[in-house]
């Protein structure tokens, strides 16, 4: 719980001149492409009560910093904005130190290191719900802690709500060697899986440094024509039918659609609703989810880590000012698990 003597310290650190009432920020006005993204000086952000006030020392990048940036699928533009994003400083993964406490927040205190979601985490600074944060992993680096939160979450709710992941299983994981997928492999693994990892010729040895037990290569081999099949299919960002996905299932085998890029540019989630539409007439068990942001599944994820049951992945840091370069970089396909922003 923040004390007196501590807002005292919060209002030392924050009062100050103009120009450090200020921060640098990549910022966003328009919809694009990588060209969208500008680093300008923006004012420092307020805190409400039940937020604290990060000193942001790394961020990640994820797949939907790609889909805000471009506004697709349409869709969310419903929410976020029809021109560009309501609100123009971007991100949401974020590890950094307290600086400020909100008149509601008992969690925190100034100077406690932190790791989980934010609003405009690609700044110097940016607000987080105290029932989105955690206290950082002791044992990983302010990098590797900001590529946890948006992709971990994901993999582990995944995995354990969605697809009731349980010892002995086998589970295929497709899209292994990216940030969701390089979590789900070393979480299936934890939760005592025979995991397969589906993944590029280039990070076959990624996948296998991970635990995965089996690894497919598909620019050689079509997973659907093995004559495995899996209790178990968490299918990442991947653009394989659900004829093909059903098919390397076991009869009550369990399907989870956690993204695509092939679902069409205004909606998105074609695959995903056929899925949901066929589940209750087929005996397999077909699903999609979103995923949620809090703190106990954030605090799991401390212990995974802090006991190395999982490690966070980082194929590249990229500066702050380099954030087009990185998105680029990310829209190549290029990563080996999570693309993080040093602040």
């Amino acid at each position: 719980m923040a004390s007196v003597g501590q807002h005292d310290a919060q209002d030392d650190h924050l009062k100050g001149s103009a120009s450090e009432v200020t921060m640098r920020a990549i910022v966003q006005h328009r919809y694009g492409s990588a060209g969208a993204l500008h680093l300008e000086q923006v004012p420092r952000p307020e805190i409400a009560d039940n937020e604290v006030l990060v000193q942001v020392h790394a961020a990640g990048l994820s797949r939907g910093t790609w889909h805000l940036m471009t506004g697709r699928p349409y869709v969310m533009r419903l929410a976020l904005g029809f021109r560009g994003p309501k609100e123009p400083v971007i991100g949401q993964d974020l590890a950094g130190t307290v600086v400020g406490v909100g008149s509601a927040a008992t969690r925190f205190s100034i100077g406690d290191e932190v790791f989980g979601i934010g609003q405009g985490s690609f700044a110097e600074y940016a607000p987080a719900r105290e029932d989105k944060l955690a206290r950082k992993p002791a044992n990983v680096t302010f990098e590797q802690a900001a590529s946890v939160p948006v992709s971990a979450l994901t993999a582990l709710q995944g995995l354990r709500d969605v697809g009731r992941v349980a010892p002995g299983q086998k589970v295929l994981i497709v899209g292994a060697s990216g940030g969701v997928g390089t979590f789900s492999v070393q979480l299936a693994k934890a939760f005592g899986a025979e995991v397969t990892g589906v993944c590029s010729t280039a990070k076959l040895d990624l996948v296998r440094s991970l635990g995965a037990d089996h690894v497919v290569d598909y620019t050689t081999t079509d997973f659907a024509q093995s004559a495995h099949c899996y209790d178990l299919i968490l299918d990442i960002g991947g653009d394989a039918s659900l004829t093909r996905l059903r098919r390397a299932l076991t009869h009550r085998g369990t399907l989870v659609i956690v993204g695509g890029e092939q679902g069409g540019s205004w909606i998105g989630m074609s695959r995903q609703l056929r899925a949901v539409a066929l589940s209750p007439l087929v005996h397999q068990r077909l699903a999609t989810f979103i995923a949620t942001q809090n703190t106990s599944d954030l605090e799991r994820l401390t212990d995974l880590i802090e006991t190395g049951a999982v490690s966070p992945t980082i194929d590249r840091t990229f500066r702050l000012e380099q954030m087009p370069d990185a998105m680029r970089y990310l829209e190549a396909g290029h990563a080996r698990g999570k693309v993080a922003i040093a602040i």
